[in-house]
Formats: C-alpha cells, sequence, structure tokens
C-alpha cells in the first residue's frame, strides 16, 4: 500500500504540474486572493470524485464515446474562450480585496475548466483507469485512498501557485496584474481553440 500512494503520488503531480486551464483559472484568480487556489482546487474534486466513482462501477466507456468527446472538446472550447475574454473586462482586473471575490468564483472555474476538459477525461479513462484498477487490489479502501491522495496533490500544487502568485503580485504591481491576467487569458484562449481543433480531428 505505502508504495501504490507513492506511485499515485508521483503520476499525480507530474499530471497536475502540467499547464492547463485549471491553471490558468487559478492564475486569474489568485491575483484577488491568496485562498482562490484552494478553491479551484475544490471545484476541480466537485468533477473528479464522482468521474472518479463511474470509472470504478464500470461506467468508462461512457466517456470513450467518440460522441461524448467530440461534444466535450466543443462545448469546452468555446466556454474556455469566453471565459478567457472575461479576463479582460476591466472589472476583473480591478484590485479588490477577498471579500470582494466570493470563493463560490473559483470554486465555479475550477469545475468548468475540469468538466469541459476532453483531456481531463482522456487521463483518468486512460492513465487514471490504471491506477483505480491497480487499487482495487487493496479493496475499497484503496480505491478511497487514492483519490484521497490525488485530490490533495492537486490542492496542494493549486493552493501553493495561489499564495505565490497572490504575494509576488502585490509586491509587483498593477502592471504585473495586468500581465498575469494577459498571460491567464490567452491560455485559457488558446486551450479552448486546441480542444475545438482537436474535436474536429476526432470527427475525421
Amino acid at each position: 500500500m505505502p508504495f501504490f500512494l507513492l506511485t499515485v503520488i508521483g503520476i499525480s503531480l507530474s499530471g497536475v504540474m502540467m499547464p492547463g486551464p485549471v491553471l490558468a483559472a487559478t492564475l486569474s484568480k489568485s491575483w484577488k486572493s491568496k485562498f482562490a487556489g484552494s478553491f479551484v482546487a475544490i471545484g476541480h474534486g466537485i468533477v473528479e470524485f464522482p468521474l472518479m466513482f463511474l470509472i470504478y462501477f464500470g461506467l468508462y466507456n461512457l466517456f470513450q464515446n467518440q460522441s461524448v468527446k467530440i461534444f466535450l472538446g466543443i462545448a469546452g472550447g468555446v466556454v474556455l474562450i469566453y471565459m478567457g475574454k472575461g479576463i479582460f473586462n476591466l472589472k476583473n482586473t480591478t484590485q479588490s480585496s477577498f471579500k470582494d471575490n466570493p470563493t463560490s468564483k473559483a470554486t465555479i472555474a475550477g469545475a468548468i475548466t475540469s468538466l469541459l476538459n476532453p483531456y481531463f477525461i482522456l487521463w483518468w479513462v486512460t492513465v487514471g483507469t490504471a491506477l483505480i484498477m491497480r487499487s482495487t487490489t487493496f479493496g475499497f479502501i484503496g480505491f478511497i485512498l487514492l483519490g484521497i491522495v490525488h485530490w490533495l496533490c492537486d490542492f496542494t500544487w493549486y493552493s501553493l501557485i495561489s499564495i505565490g502568485v497572490h504575494h509576488s503580485g502585490k509586491l509587483w504591481g498593477r502592471k504585473a496584474q495586468l500581465l498575469l491576467n494577459g498571460i491567464s487569458s490567452l491560455l485559457l484562449i488558446g486551450f479552448g481553440i486546441w480542444f475545438i481543433v482537436s474535436s474536429f480531428k476526432w470527427m475525421t
């Protein structure tokens, strides 16, 4: 069991540290609150845990369906582009306190960027499924520990990113804020376009 959990940590961190829509959402929300990454991770978990249970109970074939992949790719791409454009909104670039930035916004951002990311789904029906099948060696408790350890990797990483960005951003000033928002916006728009283009490839 300890070796398995160490394997889960290594594989999980290698995945969560890769740039993606959830990271972009974290960056865009972290200027206003050092806790944004934690709530993005909660939103991510709201989508991730049910998906894990679906795979555990044998419903992963649903997410391997070509039509589902195409739908997620196009819908996810459109939403990410919309979110990316929204970051440029002037009211989103004004400095505010944590009270002015409800945690629900970060949580929703984490859920949306996860749910509509076809590559997040693909990871779980490939690498994630292999981990889940391995966890069953230790019974249901092995599966539960897999979920907890994997999500804690997400939570820790996005929380650290958020704290670092928030505190360093305060030192850099408004120009850094605008630069950070610009990078976050371009990342979201870029991933959105990539998702849509990939969906057309799946159609062929």
